[in-house]
């Protein structure tokens, strides 16, 4: 293989291959590079200086960085050796353990079940197939629970354990207080937990009604008594003129003491009096 040919021409067996001259750089542009490289110089120190202790040191083991000019003013870094570290570094994690969901057992057909209504809102082990929502899991309200099973409210709130209660907006007037729903198996257990059993409740029923009736004809009786004084005063007029006592026939109350007195006979008003007789 021999070359000859003009400046700047390649001559070779092959096709004939043309070198382009570099580009010369102005001023300019040689200075835009140069600080383009001093700032990302400063960056990379700051950026190494920021670093904890513990990281640099932990980086410089796990890796190695080398650093090389892109020849246009910023610095390139390449990692060597990362795939080697990070499979040497690898953390083995034990697998989870299986953890079996806990069922629940319905108290009426005994089938296990995961969550319901009853057992979320009153801790009651019935699922959703077996409530009964009209008679035995009924819902009644807290002025119900009070009048008809004769609880106080410190026997639903206070007594342990606290009767659980779900709350629903008034069916009367939304704009009210909301209802405090119970359940009534629970109010009527409460129930025998305060009276101790039916005879006694029926029993203090029966009281509260007696009690109930004659307070009743007592508000009667004193809405009678105010009608007829009312009708009396109405009819009664008032005797504005002065009284002018007569009094009859003098009586000796004590002859030693000379005491007398006299009694006005229309009003009966007694006056006593002393009388001073002349010893002379």
């Amino acid at each position: 293989m021999d070359s000859s040919g003009s400046s700047g021409v390649l001559v070779t067996d092959g096709p004939v291959v043309e070198e382009c001259p570099k580009p010369e750089l102005s001023a300019a542009m040689r200075a835009k590079i140069e600080r383009n490289r001093q700032r990302a110089l400063m960056l990379r120190q700051a950026r190494i200086a920021s670093r904890p202790m513990g990281a640099e040191q932990g980086a410089t083991s796990a890796k190695v960085c080398k650093t090389i000019d892109s020849g246009g003013g910023f610095f390139i870094e390449e990692e060597e050796g990362l795939e080697e570290t990070q499979k040497t570094n690898k953390v083995v994690h034990q697998p989870a353990p299986v953890i079996e969901p806990e069922y629940l057992f319905c108290d009426d057909c005994q089938k296990p079940f995961m969550d319901s209504y009853l057992s979320n809102s009153f801790d009651l082990s019935v699922c959703d197939k077996c409530r009964d929502s009209n008679e035995k899991h009924k819902l009644i309200s807290r002025t119900e629970a009070k009048q008809n099973y004769l609880l106080k409210d410190c026997d639903l709130d206070k007594r342990e354990p606290p009767l659980k209660f779900i709350l629903r907006k008034n069916p009367h007037n939304p704009r009210w207080g909301d209802m405090k729903l119970y359940l009534k198996i629970h109010v009527e257990k409460r129930c025998m937990e305060v009276w101790g059993s039916e005879a006694a409740l029926e029993e203090a029923k029966e009281a509260r009604e007696e009690n109930r009736d004659v307070q009743k004809q007592k508000r009667f009786n004193k809405k009678v008594k105010e009608l007829r004084r009312a009708v009396r005063s109405s009819m009664w007029t008032k005797d504005t003129s002065v009284h002018q006592h007569e009094y009859g026939p003098e009586v000796v109350v004590d002859l030693e003491e000379d005491l007398y007195k006299k009694t006005c006979t229309t009003c009966g008003h007694e006056l006593n009096y002393e009388k001073i007789l002349n010893s002379n």
